[in-house]
């Protein structure tokens, strides 16, 4: 039985990383880890998805690009004000400028270095390096 969809897809995706496969299928799917992978692409930690339908809910084939170190999610999900996110960079991430923390706002799923951009906080939701 599955609880956390983000934390089993971060997982699998780490593990095909890791044993040098080329693709993996991600299932069951939601709309929050099609935005992360979204994010994911945008900084080259992975290749290209696609979305497969099927009967099972659909699936997210992804093209690896062997430049994950390491992704997870942060559990539990905690609330960051824009002025506080070094420290989570600090604690989640191996060295300044290296990685990437995802949150969630509400204008919508982005990367920290965004977020600080734009002046707000959200909720921590995984991290990549």
């Amino acid at each position: 039985m599955q609880h956390d969809l983000l934390n089993d897809a971060l997982v699998q995706l780490r593990h095909a990383d890791r044993q040098g496969q080329a693709k993996v299928d991600l299932h069951p799917t939601s709309k929050l880890i099609g935005e992360v992978l979204r994010l994911f692409r945008e900084h080259q930690y992975i290749g290209d998805f696609t979305f497969v339908p099927d009967g099972r809910g659909g699936r997210y084939d992804v093209a690896l690009a062997r430049r994950i170190n390491s992704c997870g999610v942060i559990k539990p999900r905690l609330n960051v004000g824009a002025r506080a996110m070094e420290r989570y960079e600090a604690r989640y991430l191996p060295a300044q400028d290296f990685g990437l923390l995802i949150l969630t706002t509400n204008q919508g799923v982005m990367t920290h270095p965004k977020a600080r951009e734009l002046g707000i906080g959200g909720r921590l939701l995984a991290y990549v390096y």
